[in-house]
């Protein structure tokens, strides 16, 4: 076992000592010793009950044979970190979550790792830290949110909350109706309960074949969920014993390999999930040694269709609905009668993910559609390009609302602050094109996510009428024609740092343009007198990710030889 070089032989006497000091007994020695990595943190509703989940798993261990140890990673709730600095922390969370997981598992040599994430950053940083340990590693979610309603009985949640302070700032709803969405947005512990980027990524976790069937979908707080923390933590610790006495082919990298990648993006496509999921993956293929661009990404979605619309998306539909319909299983068995699932991969499980949906059935096909019926027949994300993206931006066409092919005059933005302003004091109007610069991984830095903007501009009725594009990111929760993950951006010299009030850019979502219609000697023009803006920080950790992150073409990865 991995564990045995702080637990065997005599010169390990003073790390036995240390161990015995925890409880351990002499029958433990034998054992493997198991991580468990929970995100347990009191402010996230889909964390504040994970230290009950990590009792779960950690009483099935003993009983199955293990030994459990308990750390914990940060986590930030991108909700309550909207709209103000505090987002500026949100993506750079996910470097310290990964590192943690690097530090704790190799520092100790544990043998395998169950992860407990959920939301946000949270997921993806779990991922890529137990990429770099690579050892056997299973995830269970904490589960998704129950959808909330209105006292008038209308299914709401938390994009519902952000939409609505638009509408309010439009006096389309009273003070009263405000308040009442507040109450019931967000009736439960869970991550939110629409295909924001939390769910989508506890949904690709079952596409990657790292999680168990049902990871995305089953609702927290149930006693079905708690039947599949259990599942889990037996199924860890049944590797754990198998990799004791032979070879294992479970480590992770052997499990989350390029076929994984590949089959994430394509479920992603059927499923509409959040605009995040591709800067998250990126990084995740790049820990994982896979070679995969950002321009890779449009040739899955040309060959996927979109068979699953969720909140934000249709706003009646909720992740539960999807766990009644058949679940994850039931939209990859679907996606095969066309070979739309592109690999038949190992899974945690022991099965190929192939035999894991073999019996899977759409229950219900007003929610999950069937291949001959589906919302789209091209994939729920697209990758945009031209002069003010030569490196790419991504947009979420499951979410657009109005057309999609706009040319509209730009308005532009320095910071998602003064955009907030500018729209709620009229400054954007029907056919205007919503620049926010200076938000991408350098500039913000961290960059930021786009929903109160976005949602201001949904809920005064814009939504069909105005385009935005960013440097920055989106909320799982817009929706609207949002492109974000400008690449390159403006802090490293980006044409869209060069754009002005009244220039008239291009957006053709099934072309794959983004344009802005200048001439090379107006762009030579501005170029020669353009110094990117850099804004003040005091933050010393923002200050080193600063200097360290790459743009979100590359994932926003931190950049290390």
């Amino acid at each position: 076992m991995r564990s045995d070089i702080v637990k065997k032989g005599h010169n390990r006497a003073p790390h036995r000592s240390l161990l015995r000091a925890t409880g351990l007994k002499d029958e433990d020695f034998n054992k493997p010793f198991i991580g468990v990595a929970n995100s347990y943190i009191e402010i996230i509703p889909g964390h504040f009950f994970l230290d009950k989940v990590s009792a779960i798993i950690k009483d099935e261990i003993k009983k199955s044979g293990c030994v459990p140890f308990e750390f914990n990673t940060i986590g930030v709730d991108d909700g309550i970190a909207m709209g103000h600095d505090g987002m500026l922390f949100s993506l750079p969370s996910r470097e310290i979550i990964a590192n943690s997981i690097e530090t704790v598992m190799n520092a100790h040599k544990l043998d395998a790792m169950i992860a407990i994430p959920n939301c946000d950053k949270i997921v993806p940083g779990m991922i890529m830290g137990a990429l770099r340990v690579n050892v056997p590693t299973v995830f269970v979610s904490g589960g998704p949110m129950a959808k909330g309603y209105t006292k008038d009985g209308e299914p709401i949640d938390l994009a519902t909350a952000f939409e609505a302070v638009g509408k309010f700032e439009a006096g389309e709803i009273t003070e009263e109706e405000l308040t009442d969405i507040e109450c019931n947005a967000c009736p439960s512990g869970g991550s939110c309960s629409g295909m924001f980027t939390a769910n989508s990524m506890n949904t690709l976790m079952e596409a990657m074949g790292i999680a168990l069937p049902g990871n995305g979908t089953i609702l927290a707080l149930t006693k079905e969920r708690e039947e599949l923390y259990r599942k889990a933590a037996r199924r860890i610790c049944e590797i754990a014993l198998m990799k004791q006495e032979e070879s294992c082919l479970y480590n992770i990298k052997e499990v989350l390999n390029e076929n994984a990648i590949r089959n994430a993006f394509a479920v992603d496509m059927a499923m509409g999930g959040s605009s995040n999921t591709v800067l998250h993956m990126l990084a995740i293929a790049k820990e994982a040694d896979v070679e995969f661009n950002l321009s890779d990404i449009n040739a899955i979605s040309k060959r996927v269709s979109h068979i699953a619309k969720i909140s934000p998306s249709l706003t009646t539909v909720h992740m539960q609905d999807i766990d009644k319909a058949g679940g994850v299983s039931a939209v990859m068995h679907e996606m095969d009668k066309r070979g739309e699932i592109l690999f038949d991969n190992l899974t945690v499980t022991g099965e190929s993910l192939k035999e894991r949906i073999a019996n899977a059935k759409i229950v219900d096909s007003n929610i999950i559609h069937t291949i001959d019926n589906p919302y789209s027949k091209v994939g729920g994300l697209a990758i945009l390009y031209g002069n003010l993206a030569e490196q790419g931006a991504v947009i979420k066409t499951a979410g657009i609302t109005g057309e999609r092919v706009f040319t509209g005059t730009a308005v532009c933005f320095d910071s998602q602050e003064a955009s907030i302003k500018g729209i709620i004091n009229g400054k954007v109007k029907a056919g205007d094109v919503v620049v926010i610069r200076y938000e991408g991984p350098r500039g913000g830095p961290g960059m930021q996510e786009m929903l109160a903007p976005t949602s201001l501009i949904m809920g005064m009725g814009l939504g069909d009428s105005v385009a935005l594009i960013t440097d920055g990111r989106f909320s799982g929760a817009t929706r609207g024609a949002s492109i974000g993950h400008v690449s390159p951006e403006a802090a490293e010299g980006g044409m869209i740092g060069l754009l002005k009030d009244g220039d008239e850019i291009h957006i053709d979502v099934d072309k794959y343009i983004l344009q802005v219609n200048i001439s090379d000697e107006e762009v030579a023009k501005r170029r020669a007198n353009f110094k990117p803006l850099v804004k003040p920080l005091t933050s010393k950790w923002l200050k080193q990710y600063r200097a360290l992150v790459t743009n979100a073409s590359s994932g926003a990865i931190l950049y290390a030889e």
